[in-house]
């Protein structure tokens, strides 16, 4: 099989929920990094480029349609570029990555761009279809995240608790009391705002131009979510639910953002004058419980380091998604670490930065890429938990 390179990768700024990026759309957000990287990469014939892959979780809205399409048009691609549009919910970015590289390694494909977008801020309502004619219980659902049309025997087999709800599952199952939640976000805000501060952030974000009515168009060019707190007033914060321990503090937010990586194999290296920076190794996913959806980084990352013959001992940079503490805190003792191991999460992880649910297994791909070539050397684990109980990992290493 043929191995597979990214070549560069970039993000938008993570935009908070009905925050600067809420008036983007969600398409022209995804055409934002995919027309970046054909500026970044000059040598590159737009006309190679063999698919367009972007991961999203929601497509109810702008996004519907096959978004990956529509945002590679908007960003200037041939029309005889290709696009698809993939769904593994949280582990979409990965998916798309890992999709693409796939194909790259079987001689399918020399260049593929694969990615990630959501805008949970312009997330619609939808309303289903009558069952009878002159029906009047119409409902209505919010499409931010969470479950819609519910399968009845599905809920009977597995239930259809919230995202929230399985949070609380995970801290009462692997006993992760508020004050160890509470101290780990707070130890994820630090990271993100030093490196915000260093400019370590700043390396993998590209800006986004929003045109204003009054004036100079918005330029935004860093990261709307990281915020300066305490241990003191993440404590006085209520949990969601009633006797939780779940806050808005010490869980992941809404957002907006996306990202994309420009994946070659290595003749399309040579021919285009690109530089070949990191190998994708590998990706696995896993299923879990639904109940413990947060639980999937576990089995995935034990199934992809046994295919590949790598131990963790031997991983340099650890980066899981954050979708709350109680989940993150729990997957990382599972895997034997300690949450202070300074590999994970270097930069900051989601509860800081923020969980556009499309974008974030590309945007912690792209995060890790940046750290393996600080560094010049090693290699990463980039891993999710998934909705409806799935885990996702991927490995990359610095050539």
């Amino acid at each position: 099989m043929k191995k597979v390179y990214i070549c560069d990768a970039v993000r938008t700024p993570v935009g908070r929920y009905g925050g600067v990026l809420s008036a983007v759309r969600t398409d022209d957000l995804a055409a934002v990094p995919l027309r970046a990287l054909l500026e970044r990469n000059s040598g590159l014939d737009p006309q190679s480029i063999d698919d367009v892959i972007l991961g999203c979780a929601n497509q109810t809205g702008e996004d519907n349609r096959n978004v990956a399409r529509m945002a590679l048009l908007l960003a200037g691609y041939p029309e005889t570029v290709p696009g698809a549009t993939v769904n593994r919910l949280c582990g979409s970015g990965i998916e798309a990555v890992g999709q693409a590289a796939r194909a790259i390694k079987a001689g399918e494909a020399e260049i593929i761009i694969a990615g990630g977008v959501e805008s949970m801020s312009r997330a619609p309502f939808v309303v289903g279809k009558s069952g009878k004619a002159f029906a009047r219980n119409q409902q209505m659902y919010d499409t931010t995240m969470g479950w819609r049309f519910v399968n009845k025997k599905l809920d009977a087999m597995y239930g259809t608790e919230a995202m929230i709800q399985t949070a609380e599952n995970i801290a009462l199952d692997f006993n992760i009391s508020r004050k160890v939640q509470d101290v780990f976000a707070l130890h994820s805000q630090t990271k993100a705002l030093k490196a915000q501060q260093d400019g370590r952030l700043a390396q993998e974000i590209v800006p986004v131009t929003i045109p204003s009515k009054k004036g100079a168009p918005i330029i935004v060019d860093t990261d709307e979510h990281p915020r300066e707190t305490s241990l003191e007033k993440l404590s006085t914060l209520n949990p969601v639910l009633p006797e939780g321990s779940i806050t808005a503090g010490n869980a992941s937010g809404l957002n907006d953002g996306a990202a994309a990586v420009l994946l070659a194999s290595e003749d399309a290296v040579e021919k285009y004058g690109l530089q070949k920076r990191v190998e994708v190794k590998g990706m696995a996913a896993a299923g879990v419980l639904p109940r413990i959806m947060g639980m999937g980084p576990v089995p995935a990352t034990y199934k992809l380091l046994q295919k590949l013959g790598v131990g963790l001992d031997s991983v340099d940079i650890i980066e899981i998604n954050e979708a709350f503490a109680a989940q993150a805190i729990a997957c990382i003792r599972e895997l034997g670490l300690k949450e202070t191991d300074e590999r994970i999460n270097a930069r900051g992880g989601a509860i800081a930065l923020g969980h556009p649910l499309g974008m974030s297994g590309t945007r912690i791909i792209t995060t890790a890429f940046y750290q393996l070539i600080e560094k010049e050397k090693g290699m990463a684990l980039c891993t999710m938990c998934i909705g409806v109980g799935q885990g996702i990992s991927m490995l990359i290493e610095n050539i």
